[in-house]
């Protein structure tokens, strides 16, 4: 294909032209769901065997109803097969993903006097039971693992599990084990896609049902937890990869190249800008990236170059930077990187994306592995409203509330007036002087 980078001019561009570079890509799902409904039918209907069915048919994996669960030899083997230099590199960021939310656990229980003998707060609990999902399809994902359990186990969450597609050998990953032990969680099942999120939501034989499902995965995970989305919480949709660098006229255009292909790769369907005042930036970026593609695997460059060189991807050029965080916070990144010699300055004005990494020393690999915040963030311009996971995403709260008598005298007149007015008698009795005389008969 011609690799020529797509370049467009912001100020040049109409308001139509301008709309298409805010769009991503949005796969079809509707397929999906129409092929997943029997998938999901049969796993409630058989539970293991269906699994064990789908394993061989759709994973070209060797696994038997019998064989669901990772056993604890599974997770013992695993420490053997990966690298001793990974493991360590595991502990390493798992810990920092490990105390970056644990200082983002709220309060247990907070109230507060609203006024004199009323007091009114919340109570925080976890959800009780979570399934992690972890992706196989396009390689090992280790990295999911760390960023969706993690902050289940900080929160509490009394049974957090974790499924995952098998490998052909009928196996679970080795690193996902290996990095499930070191998360805290040693309950792992083989059995990804429609029919993984289909055995969380029913229960099987050996999977047990969760009320809740978190971690990214493939059009058919996104379908099957549309249609089950009345028996557990979908959790926030992740769609493709996406990612903006944005650059003053300070930056270093061949150090934001570097970094514009971080999300480019992950696949044809990303996306991926450098917003730049510079035009200098912008040549100097244009001509550095054809020298790292030369750098990466024939597939990696494939994806990278589809994205950066098609409609949503490539650099943008705007008069000033005011115009470039404009199209920022419009377009509302999963990822966003500053470049400039002082990022900070810029914080103030940028007010949506799933992350902002503040500077050239700060890229997003490093966000996605080892930082501490959690890089499982928003998609499809849903940072506009949603946030990273967190911790906050396996917890829930309970309002709690005392009043004394005292108190009582002092909110009861205002709810009674309410209560008549929204017609609701009751309401007004609750807080009438049939209470006071059923109090008082009591006393007696």
């Amino acid at each position: 294909m011609d690799k020529t980078i797509s370049f467009h001019v912001l100020s040049d561009l109409g308001a139509d032209q301008r709309a298409r570079l805010l769009q991503r890509a949005e796969a079809d799902i509707e397929p999906f769901v129409e092929k997943a409904r029997p998938i999901i039918a049969a796993v409630r209907d058989e539970g293991d065997a269906a699994l064990a069915r789908f394993a061989h048919d759709f994973d070209k994996a060797p696994v038997d109803a019998d064989d669901i669960a990772a056993t604890s030899a599974d997770f013992d083997v695993a420490f053997g097969a990966v690298d001793k230099e990974m493991i360590e590199v595991l502990e390493f960021c798992c810990d920092n993903v490990r105390r970056f939310h644990q200082a983002q656990m709220p309060e247990a229980m907070w109230m507060k006097e609203m006024h004199p003998g009323v007091l009114a707060g919340e109570k925080i609990e976890p959800i009780e039971s979570v399934a992690c999902y972890v992706p196989r399809g396009k390689g090992s994902f280790p990295s999911v693992v760390m960023m969706t359990a993690i902050p289940a186990v900080v929160a509490g969450v009394r049974q957090p599990i974790i499924i995952t597609p098998p490998g052909p050998d009928g196996k679970v990953d080795a690193a996902t084990l290996v990095a499930a032990r070191i998360a805290g969680i040693e309950h792992v099942y083989k059995c990804g896609g429609a029919q993984g999120v289909a055995a969380v939501a029913y229960g099987t034989e050996t999977v047990p049902r969760c009320l809740k499902i978190v971690g990214p995965g493939s059009p058919w995970v996104v379908a099957a937890k549309r249609l089950l989305a009345d028996r557990l919480d979908p959790g926030t949709p992740a769609g493709p990869s996406e990612a903006i660098i944005l650059a003053d006229e300070t930056a270093n255009g061949r150090v934001a190249a570097l970094d514009l292909l971080n999300e480019s790769e992950h696949g044809p369907d990303s996306s991926a800008y450098l917003v730049t005042n510079s035009r200098r930036v912008v040549e100097e970026a244009r001509t550095a990236i054809p020298g790292y593609w030369a750098e990466m695997g024939a597939q990696r460059v494939d994806f990278s170059s589809t994205v950066l060189c098609g409609e949503r991807g490539g650099i943008i050029l705007t008069e000033t930077m005011d115009d470039a965080i404009r199209f920022v916070n419009d377009y509302a990144p999963e990822h966003l990187q500053v470049h400039a010699k002082s990022p900070f300055d810029y914080l103030g004005a940028l007010h949506n994306a799933g992350e902002i990494l503040l500077g050239e020393n700060t890229p997003i690999c490093i966000g996605n592995f080892a930082l501490g915040p959690n890089a499982v963030l928003p998609t499809n311009a849903a940072a506009l409203t949603r946030s990273p996971l967190g911790v906050h995403d396996y917890l829930k709260t309970i309002s709690i509330g005392h009043v004394t008598r005292n108190g009582y005298d002092r909110l009861a007149p205002y709810a009674h007036t309410f209560a008549r007015y929204e017609g609701f008698d009751a309401h007004a009795n609750a807080v009438s002087n049939l209470r006071t005389r059923a109090l008082a008969a009591s006393d007696g």
